[in-house]
């Protein structure tokens, strides 16, 4: 029985770090829409750190992203109101 057994730090797709992919999607929200802003999620015992970017109408999207000093160069490099959930 498997019941008890450790998950690999690299077996799961929920502990990779943001990628290039990950940041030009959220480039291209931002850029895109207007009124946006982020919400940095903490990184949990399931997800590494997310950004969640909302724009005015309220469509949003969520990526990974390299932690919370990340998620606030991201936004001041774009110009965008960064807060923490």
């Amino acid at each position: 029985m498997a019941w008890f057994r450790r998950r690999s730090k690299t077996g799961g797709s929920s502990d990779r770090a943001a990628n290039r992919a990950d940041l030009e999607h959220l480039e291209q929200f931002v850029r895109t829409r207007r009124g946006v802003e982020a919400f940095v999620e903490p990184r949990t015992t399931v997800t590494e750190t997310t950004i969640v970017l909302v724009a005015h109408d309220g469509e949003w999207t969520r990526r990974r992203i390299d932690g919370p000093e990340g998620a606030r160069r991201f936004g001041h490099r774009l110009g965008i109101p960064v807060y923490d959930v």
